[in-house]
């Protein structure tokens, strides 16, 4: 696939701007995640509420009443309709930071690690199985380390 890639991502924040990356950071995460895996045009949005918020998504859409990290929601276009919409990401800054305090990592190199995360689940990635987790973890390593940033999973 070496066709361009023409990309729009949109970030919508409810959160705030402290600590949150800027725009552009998660249009080159998002770019990162498609780049030899999609062409043509695509559009992702991206959401970042705080926690009640976040939690009300998690139990309405997976029957998990906390906050979480990230929830990818891929757009399913009607028949025959022509979108670029891949879908949405929901962004949860609190549990992001806290998460990246507990595990020892940069926040910004958490935020980059679960918006390549979600962004391979809204194309179709998946890690319900062992055997997909480990193919998906290896692309994400993969697509870190061309990054600069270390494996998440160490």
């Amino acid at each position: 696939m070496s066709a361009r890639l023409d990309l729009s991502v949109f970030v919508q924040n409810d959160f705030g701007r402290r600590g949150v990356p800027v725009s552009r950071s998660f249009e080159t995460w998002v770019r990162a995640a498609l780049t030899g895996r999609r062409r043509g045009r695509a559009e992702v949005n991206i959401a970042l509420f705080d926690l009640e918020p976040a939690r009300d998504f998690n139990l309405r859409y997976r029957g998990k009443d906390y906050a979480t990290n990230v929830l990818s929601f891929p757009y399913e276009p009607a028949p025959r309709e022509k979108s670029r919409l891949l879908g949405d990401l929901v962004l949860c800054p609190p549990v992001i930071a806290r998460e990246a305090s507990d595990q020892g990592k940069r926040v910004r190199d958490h935020y980059a690690h679960l918006t390549v995360h979600g962004v391979l689940h809204l194309i179709g990635y998946d890690h319900e199985k062992e055997r997909d987790a480990h193919k998906m973890e290896a692309i994400e390593r993969r697509i870190l380390a061309e990054l600069g940033i270390a494996d998440p999973y160490n």
